[in-house]
């Protein structure tokens, strides 16, 4: 069996290999036995996947990063086709109304905005920027219906502000909701409220101070992937509801081990025992579910911790 299932190509399944082999073998040296004249850009990629380091990664922690980026992608291919489907509710309006659906449209008014999101009440996946979030009881009409939705198999994830952490009763009702598959991180970072249905429709504050104006409700499709990454490079950069926030000596280390190669050099940076130092790392990586520490720094990256 090859690689090629797990997003390698054969030149880069055939590089691996070789160096799961020879782990220190010369650059030049093998891109002569190998015929391979742009070794160091395979590598590079390879270093990238995590799969290489300065220390050979093991075959059984190469496969697991390799299947994790591969449920990855495909998950978003699957999202991606389910999201196909909401052109069937565009096309019945546009035969209901005799226009084209508007690409963007202005709603005026809270009561207008959730009545319009709650026609895509079938979607199967939703990402939500909340910067004004209140506790519900478990027992709330809207809480037990989006608990449905949940079990039915939507796909839910939110990022609120530290500040969210202080409503009374929050914090507790949201664990309840992650067990649950309604995922919610903190994020640092400042931004209107949105609210992406299915990577195809998105909802957009229009005042950010005041709500009750309204929102915009966006179908043009580039401007929807724009705030689709947008939202996932501030998901891979909040921290989990119960992780705790990096401590100054933390980013210290991170920094510090992205700068030198040599621990002792990183420790004597930071005027700590090298001792101390691993331990910093040691648990960084387990923070990070990191399985060396390339891997560690580039997750570190991810989530705008460096």
């Amino acid at each position: 069996m090859n690689l090629a299932s797990l997003g390698l190509t054969a030149e880069q399944e055939r590089v691996y290999r070789y160096f799961l082999r020879v782990p220190h073998a010369d650059l030049d040296a093998a891109a002569e036995e190998l015929g391979v004249h742009h070794l160091s850009s395979v590598v590079d990629r390879l270093k990238t996947l995590g799969i290489i380091d300065v220390s050979m990664v093991s075959p059984a922690q190469a496969v697991d990063l390799l299947i994790r980026r591969r449920v990855e992608q495909t998950s978003r291919e699957l999202n991606q086709l389910s999201a196909a489907w909401d052109i069937v509710r565009d096309l019945a309006e546009e035969q209901r109304s005799g226009r084209p659906v508007e690409l963007v449209e202005r709603i005026e008014g809270v009561e207008n905005v959730n009545r319009r999101i709650r026609e895509f009440s079938s979607a199967k996946e939703v990402m939500n920027i909340a910067n004004v979030v209140r506790a519900l009881p478990p027992d709330d009409e809207k809480v037990r219906r989006y608990r449905k939705r949940l079990s039915a198999g939507l796909v839910s994830r939110t990022l609120v502000s530290e500040k969210t952490l202080s409503v009374p009763g929050w914090l507790e009702s949201a664990r309840e909701g992650h067990a649950l598959g309604d995922l919610c991180r903190v994020s640092p970072e400042w931004s209107r409220q949105v609210l992406i249905i299915s990577r195809s429709v998105a909802f957009v504050q229009i005042d950010p101070a005041d709500r009750t104006v309204g929102a915009l409700l966006i179908r043009q499709p580039g401007t929807v992937a724009i705030l689709v990454d947008m939202f996932e490079g501030m998901w891979a950069r909040a921290r989990e509801l119960n992780e705790p926030e990096l401590t100054p000596i933390e980013r210290q280390v991170l920094q510090s081990l992205a700068l030198h190669d040599k621990d002792e050099t990183a420790a004597r940076a930071l005027n700590i025992s090298v001792r101390k130092f691993r331990a910093h790392v040691a648990e960084l990586m387990e923070r990070l579910g990191a399985g060396n520490r390339f891997q560690a720094a580039l997750l570190a990256k991810e989530r705008g911790w460096l």
